[in-house]
């Protein structure tokens, strides 16, 4: 069984290669799309007698309580250290000590169980949050506390067709198809092959099957071939540049979501939404989270901390007609000019920020 370890700080994760899938090539302008699959019978490797080819991980399907056959696991120690695994029949788990795969297909999720040096451990399946940050990687991942903000600012809805201009390894991958749900469409784009490669391999093993995605493999600021997409994410190092063919890709009020790392690109891609008058309403933000260790008298927050990682920044594709000849709008958190005189006017139908509290603050 082929291996690769991964090395996290406090806690020690292994997980297994998978077969590759097949996967054609399809020429589309200057780029050309992967459509992920799985591979014909005349390039498939025979399974091993009871082995399914994927299992339902971090799909949209309902996960059983029972453990299934080639489902990722996690084994998690005393110590809280853990090791992701998977339940392939006819192999044997090893960590310190073994247990046969078999033992555990079926067994309840949540389940502790005892290896044959006598150790035991809890077995869970990973969420979202326990596999990404140990996803087999070349680039850096788009970390879970931000994942949860770019879903909710960036309005990812069921059914929702969305673009991703820059893949890494696939993680904000893997949330935008859960976010869509089976009738909405996700479709990628990724200048390096080795990237959309990592991508590929990731989704095809830890959400399973994805008809909903397409993947192509070019250059994104030569232009998108959709038209109007409903979300569109950019993970570049200068978003600025592709906002002409965002604006062309996104509908009318559409939303556009960018993540830079740097300050820099914060500031520039600001001004470059400012300058292009095709996008309003831009914000941005940076997420931190701290965890807080609770054991008995002992509530303190923890000594390490997540802060920094990135910086998300969130616009508003105009319709064509309003770019010309308006008066620029307040950006989110600034106080628009008070009319006075329509004050009082409709007010059990108003859901303004007439109540935010930061409204009453003496200056």
């Amino acid at each position: 069984m082929n291996t690769n370890d991964v090395a996290a700080a406090g806690s020690s994760i292994q997980f297994d290669t998978f077969q590759p899938h097949h996967y054609s090539i399809t020429p589309t302008r200057q780029n050309y799309s992967i459509n992920v699959g799985p591979a014909p019978a005349a390039f498939a490797r025979p399974p091993r007698p009871g082995c399914a080819h994927r299992a339902e991980r971090l799909s949209v399907k309902r996960l059983e309580a029972k453990l299934k056959p080639n489902d990722a696991v996690l084994f998690i120690d005393r110590k809280g250290r853990r090791y992701l695994k998977i339940l392939r029949p006819g192999t044997r788990i090893l960590i310190r000590g073994e247990i046969p795969a078999d033992d555990l297909i079926g067994t309840d999720e949540g389940s502790r169980v005892k290896l044959s040096t006598g150790e035991t451990f809890l077995v869970l399946r990973p969420t979202y949050a326990d596999l990404i940050p140990h996803l087999p990687r070349q680039a850096q991942v788009i970390y879970p506390k931000d994942t949860g903000p770019l879903l909710i600012w960036g309005d990812v809805f069921p059914g929702a067709t969305v673009i991703e201009g820059g893949v890494g390894a696939g993680a904000l991958t893997i949330a935008l198809l859960r976010a869509v749900g089976p009738a909405g469409r996700v479709i990628s784009y990724e200048l390096r092959e080795d990237f959309a490669a990592a991508a590929r391999r990731n989704v095809a093993a830890f959400f399973g099957e994805a008809p909903t995605w397409t993947l192509k493999v070019g250059d994104l600021y030569a232009g998108f071939t959709e038209t109007g997409v409903d979300r569109l994410f950019l993970d570049l190092a200068e978003p600025g540049r592709a906002l002409g063919v965002a604006a062309r890709a996104l509908r009318a009020g559409g939303v556009l979501v960018c993540y830079v790392p740097t300050a820099i690109q914060l500031g520039d891609t600001v001004a470059a939404l400012e300058r292009d008058g095709g996008f309003g309403e831009v914000e941005s933000f940076e997420t931190l989270l701290r965890n807080w260790h609770v054991k008995g008298l002992s509530v303190r927050p923890v000594h390490r901390m997540v802060a920094h990682s990135g910086f998300i920044i969130v616009a508003r594709r105009l319709a064509s007609h309003s770019q010309a000849g308006a008066e620029p709008l307040p950006a989110p958190g600034e106080s628009p000019a008070l009319d006075v005189g329509a004050a009082g006017a409709n007010e059990s139908d108003s859901y303004d920020d007439a109540g935010d509290p930061d409204d009453d603050v003496q200056r």
